[in-house]
């Protein structure tokens, strides 16, 4: 055989090995990759099971599949039309937004229920001429939460916040609007803290 013939089969040989030594090389990394994926989701999935189940906002809820809440009755003495209906829906809404369990009307793992129990205006600070200079918006709900996977954590309690506002501006449109946002955000993290986050 000629030394051509020796040489042309030997770089075919060659390309031949590389070509397969290619080839797994690309299986071994794809094997490689896939088995650190599963790897990290196993131990991210280890991690969560081994402290109880929590939202991506902190909240512990268990077992806990679903949530209710109840109609917050309007009790206040100074009654503002349709604060009772926007609490209601804005507690289940944040409780929605912020944890994976489902809502229902009847039965639920998780129970909110409770009723407004104060909304009243007080002047703040005042002038040199004994007038009021800023008024305070207060308002204040008292919740029952019962959490029918762990009675342990059932509570009753009396949750609050306030608007302050220049006297000089009526307490109606947007004002109005404004002052319950912010009141009913600040009471629907404090009710979420207290039966979902232990705070």
């Amino acid at each position: 055989m000629s030394k051509e013939n020796l040489d042309t089969q030997s770089k075919s040989k060659r390309s031949a090995s590389e070509k397969s030594l290619k080839k797994r090389g690309k299986l071994w990394g794809i094997k490689a990759s896939g088995r650190i994926k599963v790897g990290f989701l196993a131990s991210v999935v280890l991690l969560l099971s081994s402290c109880g189940i929590y939202s991506l906002s902190g909240a512990d809820i268990g077992d806990a599949k679903t949530f209710q809440v109840n109609f917050f009755q309007n009790n206040a003495s100074l009654v503002e039309p349709g604060i009772d209906r926007i609490f209601t829906n804005q507690l289940q809404d944040f409780i929605n937004s912020q944890t994976s369990l489902s809502l229902t009307n009847e039965g639920a793992d998780l129970i909110y229920e409770g009723e407004i129990t104060q909304y009243y205006i007080a002047p703040m600070t005042s002038t040199s001429q004994n007038t009021a200079a800023q008024n305070r918006l207060t308002m204040a709900i008292n919740v029952r939460f019962f959490n029918n996977k762990d009675p342990e954590k059932d509570f009753e309690r009396s949750f609050s916040f306030y608007y302050d506002y220049p006297a000089n501006q009526q307490l109606m449109g947007g004002t109005l609007d404004t002052a319950l946002e912010e009141i009913y955000l600040r009471i629907n993290q404090d009710v979420f803290n207290a039966s979902l986050a232990d705070w």
